[in-house]
């Protein structure tokens, strides 16, 4: 098992079990989890563990990152609905990272795109192009 620079834990599949065996209440090892099964090709088990970490309460921007991937997710297992909702959520609480914004909007306009909502991705796609990313 891995601590990151940012004190997160990483690590495989089998390490996260025993954490969360241990830990049940850990936000941050389900989310782990979910990608490492994600990597893994497991998007069931994935979803199902970003939606533990969510409900469990992750810190903000984790939050965000757990509700784009399991987006991405759902709509890899054609779950599209699921996905828009993911998206949605990010774009409504309109995080103050830009690049988290615009990634959502970009994927949300490509899924109404792909149901037949042409009017939605283009206004989804405009506001996206129209957020500013400042350089720090």
């Amino acid at each position: 098992m891995l601590k990151d620079a940012l004190g997160s834990y990483r690590g495989s599949v089998e390490e996260l079990d025993r954490i969360i065996e241990q830990y049940p209440e850990n936000a941050e090892a389900y989310y782990n989890r979910a990608n490492a099964k994600n990597c893994t090709g497991d998007g069931k088990g994935a979803v199902d563990d970003y939606t533990m970490a969510i409900e469990l309460g992750l810190r903000l921007r984790e939050k965000f990152l757990a509700h784009g991937n399991r987006g991405i997710t759902r709509a890899d297992l054609g779950d599209v609905e699921g996905a828009m909702e993911d998206f949605t959520a990010i774009i409504k609480a309109c995080p103050k990272s830009k690049r988290i914004l615009k990634t959502a909007l970009f994927n949300r306009s490509l899924l109404k795109r792909a149901s037949g909502d042409f009017r939605g991705a283009d206004q989804d796609y405009q506001y996206a192009v129209s957020v500013e990313i400042h350089k720090q």
